[in-house]
Formats: C-alpha cells, structure tokens, sequence
C-alpha cells in the first residue's frame, strides 16, 4: 500500500448551475460559481486556497482564467488535461501536492457552455489522419467500433446496452437536479433514432452546460471543517492511446491498470464497493468498465447490468445521480461522478441514498477510452 492511503480527503464539492446556463455565462462563470459553492460546503475561503487544478476545453490555460476571475495566487497548479478523466488524475496529483508540502488545499474544478455555444465551438476537432479518409464523426464512431466489437466477441446485446440507459434514468428520476428524468424504457432506447449502429441516441449522453469542484486537503485538516470528510483510499491512473486506430483492442481498457492500482492501495477489493460512479458517455463504457475494474469477468459486463442489477435496489448501485445519460454530461464529466460519489459517502443523496454506503469507486474516461482514472473513496470508519 502506498503511504498516500488515507492521507488526504475530499472535504467540500457542488456543482455549478446545470442543463442549460443563462446567455453569457463562460465556462470560467460557472467554475467560480462551483468553487465557492464547494469552498462554502466545507467552511473554507479563498483565503485557505493554495493549490489550483482545473481543465476545460474551452479555455487552454484554464487555471490561469479561474485565478484571475478568483483573485487568488495559489503556490501550486495543474492543468492536466487527459479528457473527461483529467479530474480524477487532478486528485491523484493533489494528494501528493498535499503530502510533498507543495500546497495545503486543493481547490479542483471544471466549467463547459458546450450547449450554449454548441460542441463544435467547445471542443477542438482533432481527427487522425488514419481515421480521416472514413469520414467519422467523434466520438460516437470510436465508441460505436467498441461497442460492435464486444458484441462480436462476447454476444453482448442492444438491450443489454440499453439497461445500462434505462438504469440511470431510473436513479435520475430520484434527482430533483438530473435534466432528464420522463420514463425510459428498453424499447424506447432500442427504437430511438440510430446514431452510430449499435448505439442509438438514448445510448449516448446528454449535451449539458455545467461544472463542478471539490476541495482536497489533508484527512487531519478536513475532519476539522464542516463536512464529513471522504477519504482518498486509493487511486490509480493510466492511458493505453490517443486515437482508436491505436487502441490495441477495443473491448479491453486502460482501467484494468487504473482499478489495480487504486484497489491495491486501497487494500480492498470490488466485491468490498457500496457504489459506483462510471463514466458513462455512452452505454458501451459502464460493461467495458465493470469488467477492467474487477466487478465481473471480461465479456460478462452485459449479464451484469440486466435485470436491474445497477438500478435503484440492484445489486451494485450504478451512476446514482443519473450519469452522463440522464443527469447532465458537460463534456468531461468526470468530476460530477466524483460530487455524486462524496454525497453518497456522506449520507447526502436523498431519495437516491444508498444504505450503509461507506466504500465508492469513481471511475473517469477521457478521449475514446483512451485516459483512465479510479479513484477508490471511503468515509473515516474506512481508514
């Protein structure tokens, strides 16, 4: 175990506003707007705020941008920017931030008006010259090929896709704040307009405006503050490409190196996880992830999620906020999983608590399943 277990903890997170922001809102406005927010969670003030991390793909030097609207100088900064995972790399690198004495609180956040502006203007276009020639349209091509491939190899079916759909809008429907929260069905993921054959568009997420941030500091400090604090127990991160033509295979990811990592630190296992928060930005990735983490064997993430095994009163509770499908996906969603993770370790999520939850894992995905982040979080009876 590495001697970074427990050393830090997440002691403030909230979101910004969320779904659709009001005309004029920079991605930086809603940054601030998380940051005080999660600042105001935990007790602290911009005052305690030495260390800054953040990534967007709309503001290159982001944490430049979120300093000066905040007024602050912090000591030590990141802009690790590895896609929706960055999030998860950005408390890794906090913790140790932390620990060496480079900073003593952590302030991580993320802001994106990508429906606003629109996803062509929010995101950078970056083709491969492999992949140009085929005309693909990224990245639900990239994850459409995984998809096909994993029901090629493993019999996983559309409607096994479609439960992972049909299971976050159920948890969504327990979230006053989720954009998408009417009854979904199986049929109506299967019989909705095709995107990217297997994946329809009830199988890709949602195109939201929003942002979130957390506060890290060190376990002794923030079980002082205002909130219980939540562990970091583990955490792992790895990246296996950068474009899908170099993915060496595509129903296996860079989060079986990730989970290892993170689980052996931690000193637990998956069958030891209460929840899970996974990336979802399209149905395709929660199977490949239940498989690379640990919590089935490889080709039976499809069996996995049926019959309602990670909705409300499901065996392993999946995405609990409703996830990149049905509660908002800003573009790199990785750190609202983190938010949703902190509330259920605190007891904070309402209707959709989960009982007894003192272990949850929260995953992020960057590029087309090229970053991968686990973050293992547990509450102080966990240390």
């Amino acid at each position: 175990m590495s001697g970074l277990r427990a050393s830090s903890a997440i002691a403030g997170a909230a979101e910004s506003d969320l779904g659709a922001v009001a005309g004029g809102m920079r991605p930086v406005d809603l940054m601030v707007q998380a940051s005080m927010r999660a600042l105001a969670d935990c007790g602290l003030t911009l005052g305690d705020v030495d260390g800054l991390f953040s990534a967007t793909t709309q503001l290159p030097m982001a944490p430049l941008n979120l300093a000066q609207e905040l007024g602050i100088r912090p000591r030590y900064t990141d802009a690790t920017n590895v896609g929706g995972s960055s999030f998860m790399f950005h408390v890794d690198h906090a913790r140790a931030a932390i620990a060496a004495g480079l900073c003593e609180v952590a302030l991580i956040a993320y802001g994106s008006t990508q429906r606003l502006v629109g996803r062509s203007s929010a995101s950078v276009q970056e083709l491969d010259p492999w992949e140009t020639p085929y005309r693909p349209v990224m990245p639900v091509t990239a994850y459409a090929l995984a998809a096909a491939r994993h029901m090629h190899e493993f019999g996983t079916t559309r409607r096994q896709l479609a439960e992972v759909a049909v299971s976050a809008r159920a948890w969504a429907q327990r979230n006053p704040a989720a954009w998408s929260r009417e009854p979904l069905s199986i049929d109506d993921v299967l019989g909705a307009r095709m995107v990217a054959d297997p994946l329809t568009v009830r199988d890709c997420c949602l195109v939201t405006d929003g942002g979130a941030a957390i506060v890290v500091t060190s376990a002794e400090r923030a079980a002082a503050l205002r909130r219980p604090p939540v562990l970091v127990l583990g955490a792992g991160e790895a990246h296996s490409h950068r474009h899908i033509t170099g993915m060496g295979d595509l129903t296996r990811t860079a989060a079986s190196e990730s989970g290892a990592r993170a689980f052996a630190e931690a000193g637990l296992a998956p069958a030891d996880v209460d929840c899970v928060q996974l990336y979802d930005a399209f149905t395709i990735t929660p199977i490949l992830f239940l498989e690379d983490l640990g919590f089935c064997a490889k080709g039976d993430g499809g069996p996995f999620v049926s019959g309602g095994r990670t909705a409300p009163g499901g065996v392993l509770p999946m995405n609990t906020n409703g996830g990149g499908l049905s509660y908002c996906h800003p573009g790199m969603y990785g750190l609202l999983g983190i938010v949703e993770a902190v509330r259920q370790l605190r007891g904070e999520a309402g209707e959709r608590q989960v009982p007894a939850c003192e272990v949850a894992v929260a995953h992020g995905n960057g590029g087309v399943l090229s970053s991968q982040a686990t973050l293992v979080l547990g509450t102080a009876g966990t240390a």
